[in-house]
């Protein structure tokens, strides 16, 4: 693509302030660690900032069903009883790993817009790239919570982009396997979907590599069931084959691609082995194409390293070389003992064996090449969008501690042993080992 691509980058200073409770993986407070990295690291002086919209409920009933997106409107942790059996009915609260916490509708609408303004803006014509990093909770269903996930703003933001674009192609690469996002377009071929995830006795359970759509979808939804412990040069030889011939067949008109860092080394609910560079390698390669491109978060558990791979990710579609050394922010000291950027891979066995990536690879080249080239769709007139608000004022707020984070030593390390920082824990938290 001729030229440098614009970047848009949306963030609402509020987001990183919910929290699910004191014992519950999911912390919002690592996208304001992701946001201050991404500030003291000078990238946001590289790209247009943006402080998005709430979504409103009319925008997500495009996809939700309106009594769910009533029901998150108005539940709260004072009135659960009166829920009762709608949070059994919606798969929320105590019991379910979907929590009813303060702001919890809230919540959904500051992500979810994000998501649906960076879609409109590439719909615009107004940036190549648009960011938003609290975006990509791929597991909510049209009428249900699940995996943390509350409302889909994935879906919602393809629903957008199929306004003007007649094929999107939607990529995941979170240890999780994006269920919400195929079973909402399973029997389309406007959307393919592409998701690379951990198979087997894991959560959620689906993307086997024979499930490949249906009706008009059948062989547009491509699966990569994988093991424990993929590494950086496994995940590449397996991604970038299927990437390009997805790309050679289908030609999307834009992209969606979700950078979930569940999939790193060292995080506290995944397994595989994956470093900041081999994560973002995907990133890089699906930026080569020059598709309009919405990138998102996703899970991400260890949230230092969270942090630390998507500010990474944010230079990397910047095409800006950034320091190994962390520069100082007000989050400085969750990045205890060695201050690094870059982490270090595990030396773990990787249970996915060169004859068994091969056959993953195959199956999935032979099912995009027996696809009848890509798809067309009568187009119609464009529905309009509202008006975006262009306040640039997305800095986040100073507060916030440490002890949201902890991890062994050695659990995703960034070097050997370097640094005498001091970790710190919590005792509200559960870890995996007492060692400091």
């Amino acid at each position: 693509m001729p030229g440098k691509q614009r970047v848009s980058y949306f963030y609402h200073p509020e987001v990183g302030h919910f929290y699910y409770g004191p014992s519950h993986p999911m912390k919002p407070a690592r996208l304001k660690l992701a946001h201050h990295l991404i500030l003291s690291y000078g990238l946001y002086k590289e790209m247009e900032c943006y402080r998005p919209h709430p979504a409103s409920p009319g925008e997500m009933a495009a996809f939700h069903s309106e009594d769910y997106v009533q029901f998150l409107s108005r539940i709260n942790p004072d009135n659960l009883r009166q829920f009762s059996s709608q949070m059994q009915r919606f798969n929320a609260g105590e019991y379910t790993d979907c929590p009813v916490f303060d702001g919890i509708y809230e919540f959904t609408q500051l992500y979810t817009g994000a998501s649906i303004d960076g879609a409109i803006k590439l719909n615009n014509g107004e940036t190549d790239i648009a960011i938003n990093w609290s975006g990509g909770l791929h597991h909510a269903k049209k009428s249900e919570a699940s995996g943390f996930c509350y409302i889909n703003d994935i879906v919602l933001a393809i629903l957008e982009l199929l306004k003007v674009h007649a094929r999107v192609l939607y990529i995941d690469i979170d240890i999780h396997h994006g269920d919400g996002v195929e079973e909402a377009f399973y029997c389309t071929d406007r959307v393919m979907t592409f998701s690379l995830h951990k198979y087997g006795d894991f959560f959620p359970g689906t993307g086997h590599i024979k499930d490949i759509g249906a009706k008009e979808g059948t062989g547009f939804s491509v699966n990569g069931p994988l093991s424990s412990g993929m590494t950086d040069a496994s995940y590449e030889a397996l991604f970038r084959p299927v990437m390009a011939k997805i790309m050679e067949i289908y030609q999307p008109g834009a992209i969606v691609l979700q950078c979930g860092a569940d999939s790193l080394v060292g995080d506290r609910l995944g397994c595989f082995n994956l470093t900041l560079k081999g994560h973002a390698e995907c990133v890089k390669y699906v930026k080569s194409f020059g598709v309009p491109t919405l990138v998102l978060g996703g899970g991400g558990y260890t949230i230092r390293n969270v942090a630390r791979c998507w500010a990474y990710e944010t230079s990397v579609l910047l095409e800006k070389e950034i320091s190994n050394e962390i520069p100082y922010n007000d989050y400085f000291e969750y990045y205890a003992p060695d201050f690094e950027l870059h982490l270090q891979p595990e030396p773990r066995d990787n249970m996915n064996s060169d004859a068994s990536l091969q056959a993953v690879r195959t199956e999935l080249l032979q099912q995009l090449m027996s696809l009848q080239g890509a798809p067309s769709v009568q187009m119609q007139e464009v529905p309009p969008e509202f008006d975006l608000k262009k306040d640039k004022g997305a800095e986040g707020l100073n507060d916030g501690g440490q002890e949201d984070d902890h991890r062994d030593t050695g659990n995703g390390r960034t070097s050997k042993g370097k640094g005498d920082g001091e970790r710190k824990s919590h005792s509200a938290e559960f870890y995996d080992s007492s060692k400091n």
